[in-house]
């Protein structure tokens, strides 16, 4: 068991460190305030390797395994969440094509985003569905070898930019999962309308719209997967997304606490800086020991998932608990800032805001609370005797 980055991991965590605090941390604030897509940086992004990460070398792409990406993740969320995510965005956008795509899907689409600027979203969220994902509405007819789409999309990340969707929609609403196919949409079709930016609370430097299908007829290329096969490709590519999620947490939590101990060893009370009161340093200690705990959860789900394991249980774990800690960690940091931080000109105020997100999308926290309590229940193997179970 080796808890150490390797070399090649140092030197990708160094240059996402720098991207980050060159690149994002000078406008994060800017386009909090402005809501604005930040599209010059994620064409840097682009231009330095950190846009289309889980893309294999055989199509041009950089092939990080999740735990590099995780790596990278941390770094840039750690200036800014919200452009973290909207960067990242390509990832799950394309992560169904590398794993199901045929090979001329991963010819034609990855290799577009790499040799040229484009970002691509995932749809799977509608208006009245989210982690319920077999629950949903949007509707494939089958018309030969093409389907025909009709619904709408929501929480659509990166969606009023994208040059494509993967886009999961169901031929009948009743099978629930046996029914949802999945498919490669250019948004340049006759009837996708891309919708306008969702105010949101947080993460406002990422772009979130409704995506609207009007009988988008889909030609077979761009078929992803056939009905039931949609459903299964969208819970692998969650498994190979969703421990990014704790990472996001986890830098972010990062920042705050950063920014605390910043605040803390400066800010004078009573004569000596509030550092030096045991309360403050309690709350410093609890949020060091959680973002360590939030960090190793997050690479063991990473690792297991670059290994071919079956990371359901770990990502499960890892997203609950560093979104929990991230949404702790900025509220003390603001406790610790006191007036100061319930400031807007204050790092903590945004980083709060930007928080409370984890806790909600790819899951939410009480979701991955059912899937934890489901195994613990019911496939957990106990070491200890079942002091109930009458000998015969």
């Amino acid at each position: 068991m080796d808890f150490n980055l390797t070399e090649a991991q140092k030197a990708l965590q160094k240059k996402a460190r720098e991207f980050a605090i060159r690149e994002v941390l000078p406008v994060a604030r800017k386009y909090d305030e402005s809501e604005e897509f930040p599209i010059p940086v994620l064409k840097r992004a682009w231009e330095e390797g950190l846009l289309n990460l889980g893309i294999p070398e055989k199509y041009g792409g950089p092939g990080y395994g999740i735990l590099d990406s995780c790596i990278i993740v941390e770094e840039i969320s750690s200036a800014c969440p919200g452009m973290a995510t909207s960067i990242f965005d390509n990832n799950l956008g394309s992560e169904p094509i590398v794993i199901g795509g045929n090979e001329e899907q991963k010819q034609r689409i990855l290799g577009e985003l790499i040799n040229e600027f484009k970002l691509i979203a995932f749809a799977t969220s509608e208006p009245t569905m989210g982690s319920d994902v077999a629950g949903m509405k949007c509707k494939a007819e089958k018309d030969g070898d093409e389907y025909i789409l009709n619904g709408a999309k929501f929480w659509v990340t990166n969606g009023g930019f994208a040059d494509y969707v993967t886009v999961f929609a169901t031929v009948d609403p009743e099978k629930k999962h046996k029914g949802i196919a999945a498919f490669i949409v250019d948004t340049k079709t006759d009837g996708v309308k891309l919708g306008k930016h969702i105010p949101k609370l947080g993460q406002r430097a990422s772009n979130t719209v409704a995506v609207a299908l009007k009988n988008v007829r889909i030609p077979k290329e761009n078929v992803l997967a056939k009905p039931g096969r949609g459903f299964v490709l969208a819970m692998q590519t969650f498994a190979h997304t969703r421990p990014a999620i704790g990472a996001f947490a986890t830098g972010c939590a990062r920042s705050a606490m950063e920014y605390a101990i910043d605040y803390a060893n400066k800010r004078e009370a009573f004569g000596r800086p509030i550092g030096n009161y045991q309360v403050i340093q309690e709350k410093i200690a609890n949020m060091f020991k959680d973002i360590e705990a939030a960090r190793l959860l997050t690479h063991r789900a990473a690792w297991e998932a670059d290994q071919g394991i079956d990371n359901n249980m770990s990502s499960a774990v890892a997203k609950a608990f560093a979104s929990d800690v991230a949404m702790n960690v900025t509220t003390e940091a603001i406790q610790i800032y006191g007036g100061y931080g319930y400031l807007r000109t204050r790092p903590v105020e945004k980083l709060f805001r930007d928080a409370k997100l984890y806790q909600i999308y790819e899951g939410t926290s009480e979701i991955q609370r059912i899937v934890i309590s489901r195994f613990a229940m019911k496939r957990y193997e106990h070491a200890m005797p079942n002091v109930f179970k009458q000998d015969r």
